[in-house]
Parts: structure tokens; C-alpha cells; sequence
């Protein structure tokens, strides 16, 4: 079974329908973005993993591909229903790839469905562009779960707070996924450590940006999605190519450095003498005047 993450908004914002008395009840599935007739598949309703966010169930019986979706939610306690009609999915789901083979064929412009031979090429190119992105920021971007067995939260946070848990020897993300009473006063948590990468939309851009742009520059890829072509000679021998936007023009590939803030912080102490303290010597700590 497929799962899909859902965040509701209502009036501009983000919202937590069940803390209001609402709720998230269903998702459905249409093959077309018109989203008009009999849906093809429908789920819910949508249980609540933490603050804002959602999780339906989608049947596995779908075939792989692209699915325009409308989500049916109860935002308040009194509120009507509301149809969020701006959901897309792309099946299928929960694998090693941020991004999906349909989001690299809308980057190229080739029409959908793909074909298995396409699909496969593209799943290999998005891979190639995780690769650069774990390179350059020394991180995976596929989170690890952890368990706590009996842990107990501290006074006064939230338990969808992972900073509720003991989670100081975890040196990175820490996201709570669920948790579930011993009835003993502590808690089973589980956790997710690391980046998570499908999350983060610097990160999926540059991946879908990438595989695209590699398949452009691919000999072997299809005619379609290749760079237009804006002279030939007379004779054919040469041709010419449109022109890339410059880095940092509107349109232009986003580069590899817009990931720097993905980096880990790495502590490195100061290397300095340590100073006698006051009134013997005149530290930075320990001066007096």
C-alpha cells in the first residue's frame, strides 16, 4: 500500500483540522486534471500523524503513473466542507527517489503517460542528481527510523515536539512520527532522523532541474525535451543551439551552492591558549577592566 502525506490549508495558512473539531476525510483519484466524473480511486479518511499533517492510504491496485486528486476536508467544528482540487500524485510512492519521473517529463515538456523505457531512464537520472546533492551537503536525503522504548516526555511541550523526548544524542532532524502510551507514564516513540529530502523544495528542484537538464544534454534521449535549435548550416554540418539563461536569470538551473544551508554544522573549538584566571592574567573571560 502507497501512503501520501497530506498538509490542508484553509484560508491561505496551514491548518490542524482535528484540533478544531474538523477533520480530513478523503481523497480522490481521476486520471484527467479535470478532475470531473466517476474518480478512478478513492481513500480516507486521512489520519492525523502530528501537527498539520495528514496520511491517507492508497490502494496499490493502481497502475504506475500520474493521478489529478481532490481532497475533501471539514477544516472547523460548524465549518462546511471544503475541496482542495491542487493535489497531484504521482505513483509510485515511498521509494530511495525525491522526485518522480512525470515531474522530470513536465520539466522537458514530453507528454504523459511514459513509457516503462522512459520512466526507467528517468528514475536513473533523478538518482544521479541525488547523488551530486548527497555529495555536496554530506548528508542522505532519505531519513533513518528510531525507536524509543520508554521514554518520558518533558513538562510543558507538545508530543508531536520531538524537543518532548530525550533526543540529545541525535546530531540532526529529528521528526516524531507517532507515539503511544505504556500506561507505566512513559511513551513508545517512533522517530524520524535525518533529512528528509522529499520535504525540502530547494532540494527536489534541483534534483528534477538536473535530470532534466542531463537528459537534454543525453544523445540517446528522446527527440522531444532536447534543446531547440535556432541555426542550421547550409549544408548541416553544424548546428546551433539556444542559449541557457545565465545563472542567476529567471529560468536559469539552479546551482549546486543554493544547498548550502543543507550542510551540516560541524563544531570545531577555538584554538587559543586558555588564559590564567583574574587577577593573574587578562582572559576574555576573566578581564576586569
Amino acid at each position: 500500500m502507497a501512503v501520501y502525506d497530506y498538509r490542508p490549508v484553509w484560508a491561505g495558512a496551514l491548518c490542524d483540522p482535528a484540533t478544531a473539531g474538523g477533520s480530513v476525510d478523503r481523497i480522490d483519484l481521476y486520471t484527467g486534471p479535470e478532475r470531473t466524473g466517476t474518480p478512478l480511486a478513492a481513500a480516507g479518511p486521512a489520519v492525523r500523524l502530528r501537527d498539520s499533517v495528514y496520511r491517507f492510504t492508497i490502494p496499490d491496485t493502481l497502475p504506475v503513473g500520474r493521478y489529478w486528486c481532490t481532497v475533501t476536508l471539514t477544516p472547523a467544528k460548524d465549518q462546511p466542507a471544503e475541496q482542495d482540487a491542487t493535489v497531484r500524485l504521482d505513483l509510485p510512492r515511498g521509494g530511495e527517489l525525491i522526485a518522480s519521473a512525470e515531474q522530470v517529463a513536465d520539466a522537458l515538456n514530453i507528454p504523459l503517460p511514459l513509457t516503462p523505457a522512459q520512466r526507467e531512464r528517468y528514475w536513473q537520472k533523478i538518482r544521479e542528481a541525488q547523488a551530486d546533492v548527497f555529495t555536496y551537503i554530506g548528508r542522505p536525503l532519505i531519513p533513518t527510523p528510531q525507536r524509543l522504548l520508554s521514554a518520558t516526555p518533558m513538562y510543558g511541550y507538545s508530543l508531536d515536539d520531538p524537543q518532548a523526548w530525550p533526543i540529545q544524542h541525535y546530531d540532526d532532524v529529528v521528526s516524531v512520527v507517532s507515539y503511544s502510551n505504556n500506561l507505566d507514564g512513559t511513551y513508545e516513540v517512533q522517530l524520524l532522523i535525518g533529512l528528509d529530502g522529499s520535504t525540502e523544495e530547494p532540494i527536489v528542484r534541483y534534483v528534477i532541474a538536473h535530470a532534466a537538464e542531463s537528459l537534454r544534454n543525453d544523445p540517446a534521449s528522446d527527440a522531444d525535451g532536447t534543446r531547440r535549435v535556432s541555426s542550421v548550416s547550409a549544408e548541416g554540418q553544424s548546428i546551433s543551439y539556444d542559449a541557457a539563461p545565465a545563472p542567476g536569470q529567471p529560468g536559469s538551473l539552479p546551482s549546486i551552492g543554493s544547498l548550502s544551508g543543507y550542510r551540516r554544522q560541524i563544531y570545531r573549538p577555538l584554538n587559543t591558549v586558555p588564559a590564567a584566571p583574574w587577577p593573574y592574567g587578562g582572559g576574555r573571560r576573566h578581564r576586569r577592566w
